[in-house]
């Protein structure tokens, strides 16, 4: 079907027309309001046509109506980490289509509270989107009473419209259970020095899962979340007393790159001698040498659905809390104990 003429601004009907549906079915798309109306599938092929005609709705007057600032903040606890510059790219890409703005604001160092970063969030915010890990940075926005959505939140404690969350647990699952199957029982946890849900769901998930099968061992060593650290952490743990561990299952990429230059630096090979897991899958899961198993987190993913889940929660919710799948990706680290 042919879309707008050349040179003219897209229409609601141009995308009705690519996608084969009614002009009402485009509005409840991309006004967000169309769960529990059409499908899934529908949806996507809607938000298709609007990104191939370079359809943007003209949301001034719905806006005004609303009483909206059309500014979404975005809290996460530093701008230098990939997975969370993942995650603004998805909430920006959703906001993108809905003609929001989105302020990312980084809590100092990851920890303790900031400033509002505005003389009045209340005035100049629609709502917040923040990750757990920033939770303390947002005391002034709270008592502003805007829309919160949580992301890597605890479902039962967050103080917030809804939450959107990874299958954290069966990511530690998906670990443990291809390590046992290699023939693995010594194994050392470095969780990361962090008191966050995230990695307490993650500890809880792994000692769980070993505890099932007799005859393993669990050390956990905690480190802060960089590879200096995670190096230090993993030589202290590989050097105690007694026998030597044969997997080290780490909290994270960055500690699972110390570990395997720990490895390196006590002569150990990895997999033949040590086999080391991260989490995250960051690009440098596959900048290091062998190439890194690990848990892919589908992190933009998290922020488009921290978006969704936002604009649900501004059009009147309830919006039901998310968690979203998780998947294995065996690499060249891991490999069968003793092998």
């Amino acid at each position: 079907m042919r879309g707008p003429r050349t040179g003219a601004r897209a229409t609601s009907r141009d995308v009705a027309r690519v996608a084969g549906v009614s002009q009402a079915t485009v509005s409840l798309v991309m006004g967000e309001k169309w769960r529990g109306r059409v499908s899934e599938r529908t949806a996507d092929s809607v938000r298709s046509a609007a990104r191939s005609l370079g359809y943007r709705p003209n949301l001034a007057a719905r806006n005004l109506r609303l009483g909206r600032t059309r500014t979404a903040l975005l809290v996460v606890p530093a701008l230098t980490n990939e997975f969370f510059a993942r995650v603004y790219t998805g909430a920006a890409r959703v906001a993108a289509e809905q003609g929001i703005g989105v302020v990312l604001y980084p809590s100092p160092e990851g920890v303790g509270p900031a400033r509002d970063p505005f003389a009045s969030a209340r005035a100049t915010l629609d709502g917040v989107i923040a990750s757990s890990m920033a939770a303390e940075a947002l005391t002034a926005l709270r008592e502003g009473g805007l829309p919160l959505v949580m992301l890597d939140s605890d479902p039962e404690r967050a103080e917030a419209a809804t939450t959107v969350n990874l299958d954290l647990a069966d990511g530690m699952r998906q670990v443990a259970g291809h390590l046992l199957a290699l023939g693995h029982r010594r194994f050392v946890h470095l969780a990361a020095d962090i008191d966050s849900w995230t990695f307490r769901v993650r500890a809880a998930a792994l000692a769980e899962a070993l505890r099932g099968t007799p005859g393993t061992e669990l050390t956990v060593v905690r480190a802060p979340l960089t590879v200096a650290d995670g190096l230090h952490a993993a030589e202290h743990a590989l050097t105690r007393p007694g026998p030597r561990p044969t997997a080290l299952v780490c909290d994270d990429d960055v500690l699972a790159a110390g570990t395997c230059k720990a490895a390196r630096r006590l002569g150990l090979r990895v997999p033949d001698d040590l086999s080391v897991t991260g989490f995250d899958d960051l690009s440098l899961a596959t900048a290091v040498e062998p190439e890194l198993t690990t848990v892919r987190l589908p992190a933009e993913g998290v922020g488009e659905a921290g978006m969704r889940a936002l604009m649900g929660v501004l059009d009147g919710g309830p919006v039901a809390p998310r968690v979203l799948p998780v998947e294995l990706v065996v690499r060249g680290t891991t490999t069968v104990a003793g092998g």
